[in-house]
């Protein structure tokens, strides 16, 4: 897929705009669209529960939250593409705010309706909208500066994807589990409070980006690339296996992942004894802390250990705990839980820098499926929930467990040299 890497299509004079601002400064709101998806999806895991009590659905069913959230990131993600190659990635940023802006919004009549297919709605229209940012926000990153630097440009800004996912389970507790705010005589919804509030700020960035003239980037580094690519380079993806077991690894990790967080209020709330939602939504928070921690930490540690071996201790680690989740115990399974999302941390761009890894001019291509495994995320979060309400929340776990085996298995299959991320990494989680 070759996309134009420019996000200020005319020049300023003729657009009628000034000058185009410094890298610096238009990395730093690209920054910004980063930190917004990570607090919706912080505030996603909070949802999970609300619904449950709020609407009365069954653990299985409050599961179709990540079904909507993440099936649109697979139905948008090569439109998007097609998008952005004919109108660039400003366009792509602006489609971004916009659906996610309007998805916000409509929490407003789903709080009216008071029905979970209308909160299913609402939740799809604004996960339309992130997969847009998703792609448009890491494309124009990794692209923006010196190529050398992409791979620390990249993990900056995620680093503030896991505040915003930290911050999300703090504001939901505080907001969702509160009392009703009554304001001139009406009934404020919690849900629509903390959307519309969302909304208000994403149509802000929206009128930030679109007055502002960034500057372009060019596709030089990418030419350069495919120039000095091996001769093997049009070898079918299909017989790539870094490649293609990395499409499996990806699918289980997004899957376990989102699962885990989908069901930690519903498990903390069984194994920690005199426990209430809204103290489980902070200790989501605190698990959330260890995933940025982790995220600094590996990314320290990739400077002296191959990444697949990072990976492959990472995931027995995951694998471990799950076991201990199993067992039940009384908050030390909780404990077990909090720890697993240090040890997930580095397992996303992980699998995705070794899954691209001398994929030569197929990279856009090998990133864009890759990146289509988020649907992993709509579908395993269904399977733990359904075994929850068959056998019990910590049964499940039986989930994240496989999932993780999976990735360890993927480390190990992997040679040594396909350790380092390349530069050419675009995700993010």
């Amino acid at each position: 897929m070759n996309v134009e890497l420019s996000l200020q299509e005319r020049s300023p004079a003729a657009a009628g705009t000034s000058a185009p601002i410094s890298t610096t400064f238009a990395f730093v709101l690209v920054t910004a669209l980063f930190f917004m998806w990570g607090l919706s999806h912080g505030l996603l895991d909070v949802l999970n529960h609300h619904f449950q009590e709020t609407l009365n659905i069954s653990r299985a069913k409050s599961g179709l939250i990540q079904t909507a959230y993440f099936g649109a990131y697979f139905i948008m993600a090569l439109p998007v593409g097609l998008f952005m190659e004919r109108c660039g990635y400003k366009a792509g940023i602006l489609l971004g705010l916009a659906l996610f802006a309007i998805g916000a919004l409509l929490f407003v009549p789903a709080s009216w309706a008071a029905t979970f297919d209308a909160f299913l709605v609402a939740l799809f229209v604004l996960a339309c909208g992130l997969a847009c940012l998703e792609v448009s926000a890491n494309l124009y990153a990794a692209a923006l500066g010196s190529p050398d630097k992409t791979v620390q440009r990249l993990n900056f800004a995620q680093s503030f994807n896991g505040l915003g996912v930290f911050l999300g389970p703090m504001i939901g507790g505080a907001v969702l589990y509160a009392p009703p705010l009554e304001f001139a005589g009406s009934t404020i919804a919690p849900t629509s409070l903390i959307y519309v509030s969302l909304a208000v700020l994403v149509v802000m960035l929206m009128v930030v980006f679109a007055r502002t003239a960034f500057p372009a980037v060019g596709s030089d580094q990418a030419s350069h690339e495919a120039s000095e690519a091996p001769a093997d380079e049009e070898v079918s993806l299909w017989r790539r296996k870094n490649f293609t077991f990395a499409l499996l690894a990806q699918f289980c990790n997004i899957g376990a992942y989102v699962g885990v967080g989908a069901y930690f209020i519903n498990f903390a709330l069984e194994h920690w004894q005199g426990s209430t939602p809204q103290f489980c939504s902070f200790l989501l928070s605190v698990a959330m802390i260890g995933y940025m921690v982790g995220r600094f930490s590996g990314t320290w540690l990739m400077r002296r250990i191959p990444a697949r071996s990072l990976l492959v201790f990472n995931a027995i680690a995951c694998a471990f705990l799950s076991v201990v989740a199993m067992l039940a115990m009384e908050k030390v399974s909780v404990v077990a839980v909090i720890a697993m999302y240090f040890f997930m941390s580095i397992m996303y761009p992980t699998i995705f820098g070794m899954g691209v890894q001398g994929l030569g001019r197929q990279t856009n291509k090998g990133g864009s499926i890759l990146v289509m495994t988020l649907v992993g995320a709509a579908l395993l979060p269904l399977v733990m929930g359904a075994i929850a309400d068959a056998a019990g929340m910590a049964t499940s776990f039986i989930v994240p467990f496989a999932c993780c085996v999976v990735v360890a298995l993927y480390g190990l299959s992997q040679k040594p040299a396909v350790a380092s991320v390349p530069h050419s990494t675009l995700a993010s989680e």
